[in-house]
């Protein structure tokens, strides 16, 4: 029984992440390389970065950063997506179909950790290129962010505890 329930959980969250991937694959530009300003990664950090004022040197330390971390991830990526399309070969209900469950959820996982690392690296270099103004300065529009988030979710849950 506990299978049954975990099953459909780990196959939803290989298909959220499979999606993702598909997603950010996607967003590349013509020539396939993602602009640093399309990343997703590092969260509201890097869109406070383009209020930084950073120096072109620093614009270009950033981007060589990304293109590195995407290269250091990439093969895990398409080994889940690999996995991905050995379950969508498979039949449902066969002995194929619940291995093939199995090993792409163990490969989603190993992906979500090292994108987890990966992004805490990434984000730690990235400080590690500002200036102590830039740094200060960032500190302040996370802060921002933070009391935006916090408000938006008073006025949500109040909303859904009126419905």
């Amino acid at each position: 029984m506990r299978k049954l329930i975990f099953l459909p959980a780990v196959v939803l969250a290989a298909a959220m992440l499979s999606t993702a991937v598909d997603a950010q694959d996607q967003a590349a530009g013509p020539d396939g390389h993602h602009g640093w300003h399309h990343h997703h990664r590092g969260g509201a950090m890097m869109h406070e970065l383009k209020e930084l004022n950073l120096s072109d040197a620093q614009k270009a330390s950033v981007k060589a950063l990304f293109e590195t971390s995407h290269q250091q991830l990439k093969p895990q990526f398409l080994a889940l997506m690999t996995q991905r399309q050995a379950l969508n070969a498979a039949t449902p209900g066969s002995p194929a179909f619940q291995n093939a469950a199995a090993s792409l959820a163990q490969a989603a996982s190993a992906a979500a950790s090292a994108r987890v690392q990966e992004e805490a690296t990434l984000r730690t270099q990235i400080y590690g290129l500002l200036t102590d103004a830039q740094k200060s300065q960032l500190a302040t529009l996370q802060a921002q962010h933070q009391a935006k988030v916090a408000a938006w979710q008073a006025e949500h849950a109040q909303a859904q505890s009126a419905n």
